[in-house]
């Protein structure tokens, strides 16, 4: 790309509401799914652009925002918004390389959240993982919107577009790559088609009226006019998702149950609970194929390489659609309030995310189950068959890019209800 053109380009730009995909709506809830946060939380905001989202999240988060582009006109943009709004003194603004983050305000460990819409790519999704983890402090989230294709077909049309800007994955595949990456999924979002019309309506709109005569700016147009007439074209093969995720607790090594695992399971599960209960439950629901999945029954080991803590999935049904059921989870009493029964829940979690399954449903303490992302199932008009309270009754949506089924709760004979 010459001078001229790299002007043109972003000539076309400034001003604009936003440079990629998104939307405050979409920017509110990727910051639900990140959880509970710091009071005054310290979020980097990378490849911000004119900062939409840095100004969302230091109104509405009450945040401190390092907002960090390449871009100079952008940060520009930004200092004066944040001015206008009251807010000069929550973002800061960093011209630097998202590529190359040394130096004052990059050090290990700064940040409670690190957020990239829209920018990751420039770097990559799996270099994004590796080499911004290191500044996340301890319990901080990631949170990453990312190009992803939505047909397991893409057509050639769409390919040869993408191939040329960015390697485009499906959105299980990204998933994939932050667990390998060492990261807990909290939560993926795969946004709506009208946070693409807040992008390319008023691109569209300024390129219909730019001066074709300005240097660098008949390319500018070409590339521009290209990537909307793809959208028109191939819109429904490909979106955008985005990613919360927190690193994996180090100290529990989490990996599914074996067949040398059964007994120490069962220990562990019969000493969590007042009876053998629940314990007699997992026994029988191996014996049950239609309730079983292999890979879904989940441990968190102990240094010396005992079972500390036990997650089990086995499928239940909302009227006719497959879901979930988290039951039950059991850590062993010498390791309780250790983090080992938190580190074995999000594995699980992440694994039934890896088979693309959609909804799980726990009954359970309605103040520790919601950390992992779950909320009252009546939100969604799941109730179980039997009397417990609202609040108990818990869901979570592990993919949000269809509808949530509505209805009873049918779970296999062995929980008897």
């Amino acid at each position: 790309m010459t001078d001229h053109t790299y002007n043109a380009f972003f000539a076309l730009r400034h001003r604009l509401p936003r440079q990629n995909p998104g939307s405050d709506a979409t920017t509110r809830r990727l910051l639900a799914l990140a959880g509970p946060r710091p009071d005054r939380p310290r979020v980097l905001d990378l490849g911000c652009g004119p900062g939409r989202a840095a100004l969302l999240l230091a109104a509405e988060a009450g945040a401190e925002v390092t907002a960090v582009d390449l871009h100079q006109p952008f940060l520009d943009e930004l200092t004066d918004a944040a001015a206008a709004r009251g807010l000069g003194d929550r973002i800061r603004t960093v011209r630097a390389d998202m590529k190359d983050l040394h130096g004052p305000g990059f050090a290990d460990g700064s940040y409670d959240l690190v957020w990239a819409e829209g920018s990751a790519y420039i770097v990559g999704f799996d270099t994004a993982l590796r080499d911004w983890r290191r500044l996340l402090a301890p319990g901080g989230t990631m949170v990453i919107t990312e190009c992803v294709w939505t047909t397991g077909s893409p057509s050639a049309g769409a390919r040869a577009f993408w191939d040329r800007h960015a390697s485009l994955r499906p959105v299980a595949g990204n998933t994939a790559a932050a667990v390998e990456a060492g990261f807990h999924v909290l939560g993926v979002l795969v946004q709506p088609d009208s946070d693409w019309d807040e992008y390319y309506g008023p691109l569209a709109a300024r390129a219909a009226t730019a001066d074709p005569s300005a240097p660098g700016m008949p390319e500018a147009l070409a590339g521009t006019r290209e990537e909307l007439d793809v959208r028109r074209r191939y819109g429904t093969e490909y979106g955008y998702a985005g990613y919360v995720m927190r690193p994996s607790d180090p100290r529990w090594r989490t990996r599914p149950e074996t067949a040398a695992d059964r007994a120490a399971v069962h220990d562990v599960v019969a000493a969590a609970f007042p009876t053998r209960d629940e314990a007699d439950l997992v026994d029988a629901l191996r014996t049950d194929p239609d309730a079983w999945l292999p890979g879904l029954s989940y441990v968190a080991e102990a240094p010396d390489g005992s079972v500390a803590a036990h997650a089990l999935l086995t499928r239940c049904r909302v009227g006719d659609a497959p879901a979930l059921a988290l039951a039950p989870v059991a850590t062993a009493p010498a390791h309780q309030r250790s983090g080992a029964g938190r580190a074995v829940v999000r594995a699980a979690l992440d694994a039934a995310r890896l088979r693309g399954e959609s909804l799980v449903l726990v009954l359970g303490h309605p103040e520790y189950y919601p950390a992992f992302g779950f909320v009252p199932a009546s939100r969604f008009g799941i109730r179980p068959g039997f009397e417990v309270p609202d609040e108990a009754m818990m869901a979570l949506v592990l993919d949000g890019s269809g509808p949530v089924p509505n209805g009873t709760i049918r779970y296999p004979a062995a929980f008897g209800v």
